[in-house]
């Protein structure tokens, strides 16, 4: 289970990592990068994960254990991303289960044991769910149930997926946080800070005058971002 850690405006420096999609190996080569940072420039900071832990990579069950424990040298903040919505909603409701596994829920029932190839003789979505309940270990459970929609320090206000123009930050709804793209995307105002996403590809991190999008495609390219931000600008760190 993640410890409990004190935020506040003490902690100047937000590393914040991008999209991770079961890329254990790469969500490895962040917390390295980050604890080397960590120990040259001080730890007066938070790290921040914008969501879409699980899906399509083939280390859902790895990364979920990995960042309920909190891994890293500081206090850290966990984000909801649109697929860990999608697979507590089958959770809660299994009929939208064939929507979540072409999503690449399937890969995340294979990471945790569960048979994907049960609906092809006959069992129903609820019994895949059960089977998946059965299977997470209860630290991953609450891990899932306790992430957040948004993420705010000084000039900075991170999501997963983006915000909607004209709407006060604090008076975003949860599905815009989690799933937005197209009215967000091609706003060229100020949101009132700089927001920093992922939930959109890119192949390289996409730095605008009201945006940052550090999902670089992880489990497609190789890449996972991690920029690192500060009073004085911003920096990535290579993974």
């Amino acid at each position: 289970m993640r410890r409990r850690q004190t935020i506040s405006a003490e902690n100047t420096r937000i590393y914040a990592i991008g999209d991770i999609h079961g890329r254990l190996d790469l969500l490895e080569r962040a917390i390295a990068a980050i604890r080397r940072d960590v120990a040259v420039h001080g730890g007066d900071a938070v790290t921040v994960t914008l969501g879409d832990y699980i899906d399509r990579g083939p280390d859902s069950c790895g990364v979920i254990e990995r960042l309920s424990a909190n891994p890293f040298p500081t206090p850290y903040v966990a984000l909801r991303g649109n697929h860990e919505a999608m697979l507590l909603d089958f959770l809660a409701e299994p009929e939208h289960g064939r929507h979540w596994r072409r999503q690449g829920g399937a890969e995340t029932l294979r990471s945790y044991g569960v048979a994907t190839w049960m609906r092809l003789i006959g069992r129903s979505d609820v019994e895949m769910a059960e089977r998946l309940r059965q299977a997470m270990p209860a630290s991953h459970a609450v891990f899932m149930s306790s992430l957040r929609f948004s993420f705010s320090l000084g000039n900075y206000f991170l999501c997963h997926a983006g915000v909607r123009p004209g709407v006060p930050l604090e008076q975003q709804r949860e599905m815009d946080l989690m799933w937005i793209r197209r009215e967000f995307l091609t706003c060229t105002s100020s949101f009132g800070k700089i927001v920093v996403h992922g939930h959109t590809p890119v192949p390289v991190p996409e730095v605008m005058s009201n945006r940052i999008n550090i999902d670089t495609g992880a489990v497609m390219t190789g890449r996972l971002t991690c920029i690192v931000l500060e009073p004085g600008g911003y920096r990535f760190l290579a993974v």
